[in-house]
């Protein structure tokens, strides 16, 4: 997909951090954007920034909520034009100690992180395939979708959810010329750890010690993620494997000996030939 202008591109979570850096970089090539996000006022701030540079909608959206997701759709075709570039990214960095872990998380962060990428799979790929034009999707995972880190087990499992999901349909789609590329970012300069922990379920039954604990781990994780890549180069990462049909999108290095180690591990359980 070489030609991005004229284009309109789809994007959950549009509204802030890694969505917005993607928004900048297809708005700059010219294409035509609808954002969707949970958060009506960094929509608002979102449309101001971009209405200049080319035409954009905005929708506020859970994307757990498919009726609601069918009905953005349907606005979003009718203002402009068919979807051909999906951009799932809409994602929360949920995580709890595993002896505080509740049904009620791990249905909130699956809800986002899984069933999100999902719901617009489902909204959008039949449409596509319907009209017989192509198109690009991009799902956002995290390098924490390659390799177990320290993110913990919910956040894991959601984003190793996205990889496979997103290996399988690039397969599957292949036939009907819909292209699919996975996000696999490491630390990016964005907000999602207030972002999470303010639209997270309530933690019941949590010391005084574990909160403070809980917020010191916070901290730390958002000043790692400070000194990560700006979102604006993401979003050029993303607008050149969309161009280029790549699978895999990583914004850095970081991920390389956990990689190399797992796979070495995967091989060496292997049955002697």
């Amino acid at each position: 997909m070489e030609r991005i202008d004229g284009r309109t591109v789809f994007i959950t979570g549009g509204a802030r951090g890694i969505g917005l850096g993607m928004a900048h970089a297809f708005a700059a090539a010219g294409a035509n954007l609808a954002l969707a996000d949970i958060d009506g006022d960094a929509l608002a701030a979102a449309r101001a920034d971009l209405g200049g540079r080319t035409q954009v909608e905005t929708f506020r959206l859970d994307v757990r909520d498919r009726r609601a997701y069918a009905l953005v759709a349907d606005e979003a075709e009718a203002l402009l034009g068919p979807v051909t570039i999906l951009c799932n990214n809409a994602g929360v960095a949920g995580a709890a100690p595993v002896h505080k872990l509740t049904f009620d998380l791990w249905d909130w962060v699956m809800g986002i992180n899984v069933d999100g990428v999902i719901n617009g799979m489902q909204t959008f790929v039949p449409r596509m395939i319907g009209r017989g034009a192509g198109g690009h999707i991009v799902n956002t995972a995290s390098g924490a979708g390659l390799a177990v880190t320290a993110a913990g087990a919910l956040y894991t499992t959601s984003k190793f959810a996205v990889v496979g999901l997103s290996e399988a349909m690039r397969m599957e789609l292949e036939p009907f010329r819909i292209g699919v590329s996975v996000l696999c970012p490491g630390p990016v300069r964005t907000d999602i750890i207030a972002n999470t922990r303010a639209q997270e379920p309530p933690r019941e039954g949590m010391t005084p010690m574990e909160r403070e604990q809980e917020n010191e781990l916070a901290a730390a994780a958002a000043a790692f993620l400070a000194r990560g890549t700006p979102p604006d180069d993401v979003g050029q990462m993303v607008l050149a494997a969309v161009k280029a049909n790549d699978l895999y999108i990583h914004t850095d290095r970081i991920m390389v000996d956990l990689i190399e180690s797992r796979t070495r591990a995967l091989l060496e359980a292997m049955p002697p030939p």
